[in-house]
């Protein structure tokens, strides 16, 4: 009989999160955006509710922003997205609040909602394209990103693709890792084919808009 309530809500996870120099990098020299260490992988715990993943994803940072990075295995069809419907795309969903506010269960003016797509963008639909979302029953909205200013790119690799981000601090209302560097996180890798991959709990849980669910995510250096 399963439990009640997922094994990991009864949980708060404080993550550390890497200091990189090196991001972003220079695609016009290297392959990659960003690469980024083990140490940098958000440790779900997912065999404590007995779930397995197919996901790696990493977080780290650096005065400019926060790098993202997450690859996707064991699919043997392409992903599969439409920028007319992200919600039925596959690919991130990151939330992140540069205040760490998990006492109310409404986002503030901290909180951001990020979503990185391997593809469905551009005229043919087969680019990979970011959006932002604003949170339901948010106390007050983040400002909109201008998304032109967020670095991505994906690259496939053998049985699924590789995403890799980088976030400016101007996109992220609050940033300040002096004095605030403990952050809210939270995401979700959906995959229509594997499934969907949660940081913690699932579908059942409004962690799209309550933070009081998001874990901790902590800037070291």
């Amino acid at each position: 009989m399963p439990p009640i309530v997922p094994n990991r809500f009864l949980v708060r996870v404080s993550h550390p999160c890497p200091f990189v120099k090196d991001a972003p990098r220079d695609t016009e020299e290297d392959e990659h955006l960003v690469d980024l260490p083990e140490t940098a992988r958000l440790e779900n715990f997912a065999a404590l509710d007995e779930q397995q993943n197919f996901a790696d994803v990493r977080l780290a940072w650096n005065e400019f922003g926060l790098a993202v990075q997450v690859e996707v295995r064991g699919k043997s069809q392409a992903p599969v997205g439409d920028s007319d419907k992200p919600s039925a795309s596959d690919g991130l969903r990151l939330l992140i609040d540069t205040r760490d506010a998990r006492a109310s269960h409404r986002a503030s003016r901290y909180c951001h909602h990020f979503s990185f797509f391997p593809t469905g963008g551009g005229v043919d639909k087969d680019e990979p394209f970011v959006t932002q979302s604003k949170i339901n029953r948010a106390l007050q909205d983040a400002p909109m990103a201008s998304i032109a200013d967020i670095l991505f790119r994906t690259h496939k690799i053998k049985g699924g693709y590789r995403l890799e981000a980088f976030l400016p601090a101007a996109a992220l209302n609050g940033f300040d890792p002096s004095e605030h560097p403990r952050l809210g996180v939270y995401y979700c890798v959906r995959d229509q084919e594997i499934g969907d991959q949660f940081l913690s709990v699932g579908w059942e849980f409004p962690f799209g808009e309550d933070p009081s669910l998001w874990a901790v995510l902590e800037l070291v250096k």
